[in-house]
C-alpha cells in the first residue's frame, strides 16, 4: 500500500521530471544529430501530455480518491512506461527506434487502460433494477453509519431571535 500510495504522489511530478530528463538525456548523451533534436522537440511534450492525462484519469477513479493510492495494474503499466522513456533518454543509438516504438505504443496502451479501469468504476457504480412490470429505477443509497462518539456529546441549539 505504500508503494502504490506513493506511487500516486509521484504522478504529476513526473509529468515534469521525465520530459525534463529527456532534454537533460539530450545534453549529458549527446543526442548529437538534428534529427534527435527534432525528436526531442516533439517527444517532450507528447511525454508531458499523456503523463499528465494518464494521471488525471488515475486520479478520477473512485477507488483511488477512496483508498488514496493508485492500482496495482496502474503501478505496473505506468512505471513500465517510464522506465522505457527515462532509457530513451540515454540516447543509445542501438536500442533507440525500439524503445522509441515501445513509448508510443507504451503511451496508448496506459490511456486505454486508465480509460477502461475508469470506465468499469463508473459503469459497476449504478445499478438498474427493474420492477415485475419492466420499470427500472436506481435504488436508494444506504445511509452511511455514522461514527461512535465517545464520552458526553452536548448540543447547543439556537433559539430565534424575538422581534
Amino acid at each position: 500500500m505504500v508503494l502504490r500510495r506513493f506511487f500516486l504522489r509521484w504522478l504529476f511530478p513526473a509529468a515534469f521530471l521525465l520530459p525534463l530528463w529527456l532534454f537533460v538525456g539530450w545534453i549529458v548523451f549527446g543526442g548529437g544529430s538534428g534529427w534527435a533534436l527534432l525528436w526531442l522537440f516533439i517527444a517532450a511534450p507528447a511525454v508531458f501530455v499523456t503523463q499528465t492525462l494518464v494521471a488525471l484519469l488515475v486520479r478520477g477513479r473512485g477507488t483511488v480518491r477512496l483508498e488514496r493510492a493508485a492500482s496495482w495494474r496502474d503501478v505496473v503499466g505506468i512505471g513500465l512506461w517510464q522506465v522505457v522513456v527515462i532509457a530513451l533518454g540515454l540516447y543509445d543509438s542501438r536500442i533507440f527506434f525500439p524503445l522509441l516504438v515501445l513509448s508510443v505504443v507504451g503511451a496508448f496502451v496506459l490511456l486505454w487502460s486508465s480509460l477502461a479501469q475508469m470506465w468499469n468504476e463508473a459503469r459497476a457504480g449504478v445499478a438498474l433494477l427493474h420492477t415485475t412490470d419492466g420499470t427500472g429505477y436506481i435504488p436508494p443509497t444506504r445511509e452511511q453509519p455514522r461514527p461512535r462518539v465517545e464520552g458526553d456529546v452536548i448540543v447547543i441549539t439556537e433559539k430565534p431571535a424575538a422581534s
